[in-house]
């Protein structure tokens, strides 16, 4: 993901910057998530924590809630379905 971020973010220059960027990101979100998310096979969590990465590096993060709170909702929402279905599916 870190080839990806560099792409994304047009940059070459310190990987540690990117990588701790990447790693706050996943941390933040799975907080907002109420679960571990899997950034590789979910898009919008993807989509979210690349996005999370360019307001942070960019230091607009204070707009980045405000500015995505749909998206964030729809993963929430998402989460929360697929965390029911499968504590149910334990439960059977």
């Amino acid at each position: 993901m870190l080839k990806e971020l560099k792409q994304y973010l047009r940059e070459d220059d310190n990987e540690d910057i990117l990588k701790n960027l990447l790693e706050n990101g996943k941390q933040y979100l799975n907080k907002l998530a109420g679960v571990e998310l899997d950034y590789e096979s979910n898009i919008l969590a993807k989509t979210l924590l690349l996005d999370y990465c360019r307001y942070r590096y960019n230091n607009a993060i204070e707009y980045f809630l405000e500015n995505f709170k749909e998206d964030i909702l729809r993963l929430q929402l998402e989460s929360a379905v697929m965390w029911s279905a499968k504590q149910k599916a334990n439960n059977e």
